[in-house]
């Protein structure tokens, strides 16, 4: 089925390194099936001791990280990791203000140091640099492995609100266009297949105060969570995906989302 002229296809594509921090666009990435999206929350920086053990690693809270939904701030920076050499470089008023190798103890003292000077007197305590091993990400879901946000959802909260939204807001990893406003919630259960990989649809996202800040400004301006429940009785945007057949997915992939058991586009 189209919406207009549009037909249902994945417009955009973003990684997001370090969770907490700034986005990295992408024109592809490779799946792989029963893992998470490649090269998504890494890492992630302690606000003081959160109990985290590598060697036993369990999802941990939130708040116990530098994280949007307590330390707006942070959208002031524009961070870009490199995967080859690991490099981590922070940016902000398009001056380079920290830069180190954070697969080593060097590097990461680095990058703590500058959370540290910013932050001052407002962590919890020391910043530390952390590393998720093999098979382990810093999501705010347990079970998240992928996450999609619909653009005609953003478009109608828009219309609502009457302000343009900036759909990074909402820090997924899959942005499609042309399906209608929260299709997607139809989709928990189903398969979704997008380009080479087919997704499965686990659960509808809650959104929290993450979403309040204006990811160019870093001001909290827009109450998105109110907004949706006071227009919809829930604070759900976007849903979370386990990756159940690996492969390439790219912009401009189209879409199409099957029972569980049987064939035919679900919308």
């Amino acid at each position: 089925m189209t919406v207009g002229s549009t037909l249902p296809r994945l417009v955009q594509l973003y990684r997001y390194p370090v969770k907490g921090l700034s986005a990295e666009p992408l024109a592809e990435a490779r799946l792989t099936a029963g893992q998470h999206f490649p090269g998504d929350r890494l890492f992630a920086i302690e606000n003081g001791p959160s109990g985290f053990d590598p060697a036993n690693p369990e999802h941990q809270p939130k708040q116990k990280f530098l994280v949007l939904a307590r330390q707006a701030a942070l959208a002031r920076l524009r961070t870009r990791y490199d995967t080859g050499d690991g490099t981590l470089s922070i940016v902000e008023d398009e001056i380079e203000v920290a830069r180190g190798d954070i697969r080593t103890p060097a590097g990461r003292r680095e990058i703590e140091d500058f959370f540290r000077m910013m932050f001052g007197a407002e962590l919890s305590g020391p910043p530390r640099v952390l590393a998720g091993p093999e098979g382990f990400r810093f999501m705010d879901s347990r079970s998240g492995f992928v996450s999609i946000i619909n653009l005609a959802t953003i478009r109608a909260l828009e219309k609502e609100t009457g302000v343009a939204i900036d759909p990074i807001r909402f820090r997924a990893n899959l942005y499609i266009d042309g399906v209608p406003t929260f299709a997607e919630f139809d989709w928990v259960g189903k398969r979704i297949t997008l380009g080479e990989a087919v997704l499965r649809g686990l659960k509808r996202t809650e959104r929290c105060a993450a979403t309040t800040v204006n990811p160019r400004s870093a001001v909290r301006d827009l109450m998105i969570p109110a907004v949706l429940m006071r227009t919809y009785g829930h604070a759900d945007c976007g849903i979370y995906c386990a990756v159940a057949q690996g492969g390439r997915v790219a912009t401009g992939d189209g879409l199409t989302v099957e029972e569980e058991q049987a064939a035919g586009v679900a919308f």
